[in-house]
């Protein structure tokens, strides 16, 4: 069985591939590296002791994306590909919209094409807006409040009339909350370059000297101590995700939530950080910013039911294992 990871030299995609080869799949990966490196795909082999094979083409590429499908015999597509920084979706829309929508209808033209007819698609807890109750269930109202977020509300609409129109296609929609944590050999994890979109990065740049200061975006929310809660997920427990839904025998079009079903605020997370590191994080508190609202976290019983999803690793498992990958990395 060979799977198309789009974006998997990625986050998320990079720790995917590792389970997918260590499952005894084939893997081809198509990745343009705007947010990744060419040095990813040298350790997932160090890792797994495999190779992949590897296309630096763009999905919005139609010509180039459509040579992989004649080439490669793919029997299923996991998507991770696409701009990802909410702020900068604020700044230059137009270009989230170009390069996320065209991205994935051309991907979805080539399966169609090719006739393959199974994708999990990369979506994200964005897509609920700023929720009333918690925690959050996958049959709650849709809304987004940024266009990254649009953009992945719109792919899902695209994926839900698509089945409509071919319901042979088998479909997984994963809305993910906030993935954190590395992988245990200190060779993969999130490291992005410039001033991180993400808290854990921000995080370790400040605890490694990369960064004078955490800059914690508003203290006066709703919450336990006025900071932003979220459901942090460590990024093997994602990963780990998109393989139940790889091997789900429910066909059709299902959609889940992957979280671990505890809200952790800003200040809770970087106080678990200085206690299992043994480190301080100089940090002040700044103002709000646009678009983020006060807690969101999930309800993961829907994915524990279907797909016998449960998270393994611990708040103090994605502490450690964040440092200890930029500690390798420096």
């Amino acid at each position: 069985m060979k799977i198309l990871v789009t974006g998997g030299c990625g986050y998320i995609g990079s720790h995917t591939v590792v389970d997918l080869l260590n499952d005894g799949l084939e893997v081809v990966i198509v990745d343009n590296l705007v947010n990744s490196k060419r040095d990813v795909l040298e350790k997932i082999k160090k890792i797994t002791g495999k190779c992949v094979t590897f296309y630096e083409y763009d999905l919005c590429d139609m010509e180039k994306l459509d040579s992989i499908f004649k080439k490669e015999s793919i029997s299923a597509v996991i998507h991770f590909a696409g701009l990802k920084a909410v702020g900068e979706s604020v700044s230059i829309p137009l270009k989230y919209y170009q390069n996320n929508l065209t991205g994935t209808i051309n991907l979805l033209l080539c399966m169609q094409k090719y006739n393959v007819k199974k994708i999990i698609f990369s979506s994200s807890a964005t897509v609920y807006g700023n929720p009333k109750t918690l925690p959050i269930k996958e049959d709650f109202p849709l809304s987004t409040t940024n266009p990254y977020g649009t953009t992945k509300l719109m792919i899902e609409t695209i994926l839900k009339d698509l089945y409509q129109s071919d319901n042979s296609f088998d479909i997984a929609i994963l809305r993910y909350f906030n993935p954190i944590g590395a992988h245990k050999s200190g060779l993969l994890g999130e490291d992005p370059n410039g001033i991180p979109n993400n808290l854990m990065p921000y995080i370790v740049k400040v605890a490694t000297g990369k960064l004078p200061v955490l800059n914690i975006f508003g203290a006066d929310y709703k919450t336990v101590d006025g900071t932003g809660v979220r459901d942090y997920i460590h990024v093997l427990d994602l990963s780990y995700g998109h393989m139940l839904a790889l091997k789900n025998k429910k066909t059709g079009l299902k959609i889940y939530n992957l979280g671990t079903g505890k809200g952790t605020s800003v200040l809770e997370l970087v106080t678990m950080f200085e206690t299992v590191n043994k480190v301080k994080i100089n940090k002040k508190i700044v103002g709000r910013r646009e678009g983020d609202i006060d807690a969101c976290y999930a309800s993961c019983s829907l994915a524990e039911r279907e797909l016998g999803f449960k998270c393994r690793y611990t708040l103090e498992d994605m502490c450690l294992d964040s440092y200890n990958y930029v500690k390798n990395n420096n």
